[in-house]
């Protein structure tokens, strides 16, 4: 299967569990690798053939600026969701790491896989 991916998609949102964390959006860090046959683009040179990245980085986008999960776990869930809404992905690896959440880190955070059923 081919993959699509966004590295390193640097996000201001609420997430957390403490009052600190609650008061003010952070940054948040997500990557996304999809798994999609994407040989018909290959050919046809038409995006339409394939995963839009742009559209779905502007999801994600959207997504986590509005919502304000508790958990990393929740926020990855959410991402891994919306992604499989289209069709042609067939299944999703996603990373969300918060940045300077444990002290001498870089950061903390989950990576889940999620595919059709």
């Amino acid at each position: 299967m081919d993959q699509i991916f966004i590295n390193d998609l640097l996000i201001r949102g609420v997430i957390g569990i403490s009052d600190r964390e609650r008061e003010q959006p952070q940054d948040i860090l997500v990557n996304v690798v999809m798994s999609a046959d994407i040989h018909s683009a290959g050919i046809s040179d038409n995006v339409e053939d394939s995963v839009n990245y742009r559209t779905i980085a502007k999801k994600i986008l959207a997504h986590v600026e509005k919502v304000q999960r508790y958990t990393v776990e929740a926020l990855a869930t959410d991402i891994a969701s919306l992604i499989l809404e289209d069709e042609k992905v067939v299944s999703v690896r996603v990373r969300v790491e918060k940045p300077g959440a444990v002290r001498f880190s870089k950061s903390v955070g989950v990576e889940i896989e999620r595919s059709r059923s």
